[in-house]
């Protein structure tokens, strides 16, 4: 390397370390919302054209568009694109002295009605009322018992159905779901029967220039959410008050307020699926490990010498003809480190691989056109380096440094983030439960990988709590969940996922709860003698025991029929299904659908009486259906729509929703549309414990520092609890009410 070429690159590092200084010092100063938009702005312009000069002068693609479950995503991104973020960075920066003002003499009027000066919210999702009261009886959780003691502790109603995108997204809106339009995870389009996710709609750019071999999109896609109402946090920030809003499940895309965001749930990978990993082995077949969109893809390596080559996945390639996969070659060698582990070489870097360990975020760029590059980041872990060779690899999850789609609010905090801790997991569902379930990862794999997300979610959220003195600051933490779907098989020595085998972890769930209790007491130590905190979850959590296959007790009752009179159908998302015979049939986790005319493409029921009586007499059967093997109740209550939803988008929902009884949920079969053998089922995956039942067998919990009102709470009332604790009067279409006392709210 000549001196010159040696010169330029250590001037370039100079740079990049004076911008990087230049930034921590400016964030640490961080105390006013405008003073943070300016510096956002700053960042922005940094961000872009240090990027750009650091690359050689290559453009990063700005934005892609996820197209629904595992179709993959569409590339964008253009010197038009680029430029217009820059423009919109210079005029915040050239109007920031004018509206820093303005929001200096809001701001006074903002908070002069305020009871309090923050509102904390800490959300721990599934925490389970029966553990809690028990481990809370025991002594085991101190932090959580000071606030029941000096505060309050009730038992919180949640969502019907009590899943997490229907029940963050009431906590969010403050209404039920009939006016926010979440339902489930995931509806079916009436026009083709296949799914869709409930949350949003993307669609690549429709108009495109050919050049070449290249496709050149002309337009932007269509990134739309689907949650309506308005969030808590756009309210507040309309009457001035701004808020840090971290990993609330359906926030994506992200909303545009007066605050910070950082999108959870439905966030895709990306190849544009809610997380595929890949599977590396030497030898065996190829493809997907399951069926469907989730789960993984296994892929055969070749053996070289010392080690084995093969190659990442990545999306199609959408800005060039035919839509190729983008692929990077890799391969391991063994490492020098005496430990057994390996060197990953992948796109010019060379990664540490420990044995039986996860590495650090490896950085991912896949080359789509001359001067375009879709990045990622990802972690691997290496099982086995001598033959047979294994390897676990993450979903590729979109690089928070630089999204390709918008993943934060502003576009910059997501970069600032990474720029404060370094790379961290940007997938809405990013713990890998699915390699769980297929037994290619460990439970002491997965719990790992829980806690190093938990971990990077620590980080953000007390960064937040530092910086931001007043205003709003919420925060969800998803390892309650994850950990207790996977591990409540051991809390019972006769789960079927467990049966005849050793109980391995009879402590993890226990070790959890734990392990959150300290983050309660960690929170307590930033809040002031002024701030309101609240320690919720959004549902609790009960054991899974056995399936119920809705579309099977459908055929056996006559309302479905499968082609060619068969008894059984294997292919996923309804793909069987005699629609010309079909009266009703069931997708996703806590719903049925009628075969209705003039909504469905083929249906055959005709709307009004003749579906509510159709839909009545379902329900009737289906409520207090037994399980044959063991007499219990199965279905607590089947429910019409109309009786529990109302508002605009309640003609949107399932036409009826299934409660459960404890110890049931619907089917691994039904839920992606097909239709099985067998009404009931064993559930033997390690996916073992769930909260799709009955939303009164499955509370969530609310503990609070201040003492609230007696009366029963539900996740609708916290939205108008904290705009009451601001001051602000409670929007006409919010279903909740304030939990404050009547001396509070005087």
């Amino acid at each position: 390397m000549d001196s010159a070429t040696s010169q330029t690159k250590t001037d370039k590092c100079r740079a990049m370390r004076k911008l990087h200084c230049e930034r921590r010092r400016l964030l640490r100063g961080w105390r006013q919302l405008g003073l943070r938009e300016l510096i956002a702005a700053v960042l922005g312009c940094a961000v872009v054209l240090s990027a750009w000069w650091s690359s050689g002068h290559e453009l990063s693609l700005t934005e892609q568009a996820y197209i629904g479950p595992g179709a993959g995503i569409a590339l964008l991104g253009s010197f038009l694109a680029v430029l217009g973020a820059l423009t919109s960075a210079f005029l915040v920066m050239l109007t920031w002295p004018i509206r820093r003002i303005w929001r200096l003499i809001k701001g006074r009027k903002s908070y002069a009605q305020a009871k309090v000066k923050r509102v904390i919210v800490l959300g721990l999702d599934g925490l389970e009322p029966t553990l809690t009261e028990k481990l809370l009886d025991e002594g085991a959780l101190p932090n959580l018992a000071k606030l029941r003691e000096k505060g309050t502790y009730v038992r919180l109603g949640t969502s019907t159905p009590p899943l997490s995108p229907v029940s963050w997204a009431c906590f969010t809106t403050g209404s039920n779901p009939g006016k926010h339009n979440i339902f489930d995870f995931i509806t079916r389009d009436a026009a083709s029967y296949r799914p869709m996710m409930s949350s949003v709609r993307i669609r690549e750019s429709k108009k495109t220039l050919k050049l070449g071999r290249y496709l050149i999109p002309l337009s932007k896609p269509e990134i739309t959410g689907l949650r309506k109402s308005k969030p808590f946090w756009t309210v507040l920030g309309e009457a001035g008050v701004s808020s840090a809003i971290l990993r609330v499940p359906i926030t994506f895309p992200p909303d545009k307020f007066r605050g910070l965001q950082l999108s959870a749930m439905c966030v895709p990978d990306l190849r544009g699926t809610q997380g595929m990993f890949s599977y590396y082995a030497e030898g065996g077949g190829e493809g997907a490990t399951m069926d469907g969109d989730v789960g993984g893809d296994r892929i055969r390596v070749t053996r070289n010498g010392r080690g084995v080559e093969s190659y990442l996945r990545g999306p199609v390639n959408s800005l060039m003809e035919g839509r190729p996969e983008l692929r990077l070659p890799f391969n391991v060698v063994g490492g020098r480190n005496g430990n057994g582990g390996a060197l990953l070489h992948v796109g010019g870097q060379k990664i540490d691989l420990p044995l039986n360990a996860f590495s650090a975020w490896v950085r991912i760029a896949f080359r789509a056109a001359p001067g375009f590059k879709v990045r990622g980041v990802c972690r691997f872990f290496l099982k086995r380096l001598e033959p047979p060779f294994e390897m676990y690899c993450t979903p590729i999850q979109i690089d928070p440094d630089k999204p390709v789609m918008p993943i934060s609010n502003p576009s910059v905090y997501s970069s600032y983030l990474a720029r404060l801790q370094g790379s961290y997991a940007t997938l809405g569902l990013a713990e890998d439960t699915w390699s769980l379930s297929e037994k290619l990862m460990t439970e002491d794999a997965f719990l790992t990988q829980a806690y190093d997300i938990h971990r990077e979610r620590e980080q953000m959220y007390f960064d937040a709590l530092r910086n931001i003195r007043q205003g709003v600051v919420v925060c969800v933490f998803d390892g309650p969940d994850r950990i207790q779907h996977m591990f409540f098989r051991f809390l019972e020595d006769d789960h079927p996922a467990i049966r005849n085998q050793e109980n391995t972890h009879p402590s993890a769930i226990r070790d959890m709860y734990a392990r959150m209790d300290e983050l309660v007491g960690r929170t307590l130590e930033e809040c002031g003698d002024d701030d309101a905190l609240f320690v919720m979850s959004d549902h609790g959590f009960k054991q899974f025991r056995r399936g119920v296959d809705l579309n099977a007790w459908l055929h056996e009752n006559g309302y479905l029929k499968l082609k060619d009179g068969a008894a059984t159908s294997t292919k996923t998302y309804l793909a069987d299904m005699d629609w010309a015979e079909t009266k009703a049939y069931a997708i996703g986790l806590a719903g049925i659908f009628l075969n209705v005319k003039g909504r469905e493409a083929h249906g055959i029921v005709e709307g009004g009486e003749e579906r509510r009586q159709l839909a009545r007499e379902i329900a009737d059967k289906l409520t207090g259906l037994r399980d044959p093997e063991n007499g219990k109740v199965a279905i607590h209550q089947a429910m019409l729509r109309e009786e529990v939803y109302k508002g605009p988008y309640t003609r949107a929902a399932p036409d009826l929703i299934v409660g459960y009884s404890e110890g049931y949920r619907v089917s691994w079969d039904a839920a992606v549309g097909k239709c099985s053998a067998s009404v009931f089922s064993d559930n033997v995956k390690a996916w073992s414990g769930d909260h799709c039942i009955h939303p009164q067998l499955v509370p969530g919990v609310l503990f609070s520092n201040m003492k609230l009102r007696d009366q029963e709470a539900n996740i609708v009332d916290l939205a108008p609890t904290t705009l009451e604790l601001f001051g602000l009067e409670t929007p006409g279409y919010m279903d909740g009410k304030s939990l404050l006392c009547a001396e509070q709210s005087a």
